[in-house]
């Protein structure tokens, strides 16, 4: 008994459509994007033109460690939407919780840190300027006081941040050692990362020779914009 010939464009037809089906299964299979979830940005500088601060610690910082915390934002989301608040107990929603402050933190502050590096920094202007000099006595004051946090925490790890405080109405630098110490209420303006993944690669345990090479290249420019939208001007 002869068997019937197959048309070979008609089943080359058939797996293609086969295929396409499968595959938009597949698609509706796929999770929705957390909700609240991030956005990684760019560098907003070119990397290899920073002084004293290499194009490879740059673009590891950046990739690893800011875009690496942006993403495990969404991912504790979507772990939280899973839990019946209800009955989950109080060490899962504790520790999810305390995660979603690490990397929410890790991630903005690390946008603030990125955006005062540039290779022909801009100076602290108007209302900034002047907010300096009331607060400090002058711009060279809390460069020395804000060097000198970060040059402290050398050896350890997190962050000085230059924080406008509209309750005391008042710049101040704070310190903290991890993401989850900021001041309530306050926006940061410009940070200093004192973790060892922000300099170990070029100045090994030199953590006050990367504080110095970062005061060369901060640029107040975006510090400027930020001061005015948050009230301080």
């Amino acid at each position: 008994m002869t068997q019937p010939k197959i048309d070979r464009r008609l089943l080359l037809g058939g797996l293609a459509l086969a295929g396409a089906a499968a595959g938009a299964a597949s698609a509706q299979a796929q999770p929705a994007p957390a909700a609240g979830a991030f956005s990684p940005q760019p560098l907003p500088f070119d990397p290899k033109a920073v002084p004293g601060l290499s194009e490879k610690l740059l673009t590891s910082h950046h990739d690893n460690n800011y875009v690496g915390a942006v993403r495990r934002i969404g991912a504790i989301r979507a772990e939280f939407a899973k839990l019946d608040l209800a009955t989950a107990p109080g060490f899962q929603l504790n520790g999810l919780k305390r995660e979603e402050l690490i990397a929410w933190n890790s991630m903005l502050l690390h946008e603030v840190y990125f955006a005062g590096l540039t290779a022909t920094p801009a100076p602290a202007s108007g209302p900034l300027a002047q907010a300096l000099e009331r607060d400090f006595g002058s711009h060279d004051k809390w460069a020395l006081e804000f060097s000198a946090l970060g040059k402290a925490l050398g050896g350890g790890s997190g962050w000085v941040l230059l924080t406008w405080s509209p309750h005391d109405r008042r710049l101040v630098n704070t310190w903290a050692s991890d993401h989850t110490q900021t001041l309530a209420g306050g926006t940061p303006l410009m940070a200093l990362d004192m973790y060892e993944h922000a300099y170990a690669m070029d100045y090994g345990a030199k953590a006050a020779a990367y504080v110095d090479a970062v005061m060369k290249v901060l640029s107040f420019g975006r510090a400027n914009e930020m001061f005015k939208r948050a009230g301080g001007a």
